[in-house]
Formats: C-alpha cells, structure tokens, sequence
C-alpha cells in the first residue's frame, strides 16, 4: 500500500501517550533563535545563563554555549551521554539549575508544551523560547488556557523546514513538519510575528554531525 504522503497526514506527529517524544534538534535552528533574539536586543552573545530542561543528548545544549555565558542542560531521561536527570515540570526532583537562569529555552514534549511553557515562565528571569510544530498554535482550549492568557511575545515561524527525527541527529533528513519558535519575554504586552529567513546553509556546522550516521 502506497503511503499517504498528504502534508495534512505527515504534519501530524503522533506519539504514544508515554512516549518521551524525542525529537532531535538540529543545532542550525537553535542558532537561528539566538540570532533573532541578538537581533531583537534581548540577549547579548557571551553574556547570560541559560536552562536546557528537556536536552536530550545535548544537540541543542550545544549551540546555546556559543551565544550564553553558562549553559544548564538537564532531562527527565538519562540519554547516557553525562547530562543530570531532572524532572523540569516537578520541583526538587534531581539536580537543578543551580540559580534562576535568565532563559529558559527547549524544545518540549508536544503534549507537555504548555505546562513547560507555564513552568519556564515561574523559573526564568527574562524570557522563554519553545520550539514548536506550527500547529501548536492552534486549539481553543490551547488559547483560553494559555494565549489568551499569556500570548507570547514573538513568533518567529521557520520559512525553511527543520528535519527532526525521532532519537536520531540527521544532515540528510526531510520533514512536512512545520515549526516555529515561541518566544515569551518578561513584561512584554502583546505579540509580534515575523520570519526566520532561510539561514540553514550558513548556520549548519560539518562538526554538528560529527560521529552521526547519514
């Protein structure tokens, strides 16, 4: 049987209730967040803490530290590559962040999305950035729950698509995914939209992939 290949289908990420829904990042998209957050004066590059809370194997951790002055990677899993094990959404569960971090940023759990967005916004000092499916911005109960009730202060939507594979860091990969980065910032009012340009060509590092099987 041929596969349905519709966007309306491959868009849909659909994961096992108990699944960890480990996605990896690839870490040109995370540049690209630190590049607009620099361009929007909201971080200066060498300067600042930030918290990783669902890291993985460290695939975002990574660029982070070229943009931050410290670095804090933790996840509720331990993926055997040396990161602590902590429960973000859980208070005092595994090591934490060792104070308040000026950011938090990740790319939560689908299905956890808003109760990370809601967590971050109790433990950082200036600001948050999710990366999410597109759609994550759709849902009414979504919208009374959290937009309406705290609307991010960017959204900063991809006009490249970001490959992202389940467990795996990959150079070749596609994806009909589209995704965005949701970016609340402290005492910010309303909420602005705009376009990451196309930017993987000049983000993407070979040392990314180093030791990665195509």
């Amino acid at each position: 049987m041929a596969q349905n290949r519709s966007t309306a289908v491959m868009s849909r990420r659909v994961e096992p209730i108990d699944s960890l829904d480990f996605f990896v990042t690839p870490p040109w998209a995370t540049r690209a967040l630190c590049e607009m957050l620099g361009a929007a004066g909201l971080i200066t590059p060498g300067l600042g803490t930030v918290w990783e809370p669902a890291a993985g194997m460290g695939h975002m951790a990574a660029p982070l530290a070229e943009y931050f002055g410290e670095v804090w990677a933790s996840d509720v899993h331990d993926y055997g590559v040396g990161l602590p094990t902590a429960d973000f959404l859980i208070p005092g569960t595994g090591p934490r962040c060792p104070r308040r971090p000026d950011w938090v940023i990740t790319n939560p759990p689908f299905r956890l999305g808003q109760a990370f967005v809601e967590r971050a916004g109790q433990v950082a000092v200036e600001g948050c950035a999710m990366l999410v499916r597109t759609a994550f911005l759709e849902g009414v109960s979504r919208f009374q729950d959290l937009y309406r009730v705290r609307p991010p202060a960017f959204v900063w939507q991809f006009t490249e698509r970001v490959p992202m594979h389940r467990g795996k860091l990959t150079a070749t990969g596609s994806t009909a995914t589209a995704y965005c980065w949701l970016v609340w910032v402290a005492g910010a009012e309303g909420t602005g939209f705009g376009w990451i340009p196309p930017c993987r060509k000049r983000l993407e590092r070979a040392s990314d992939y180093a030791g990665v099987a195509a």
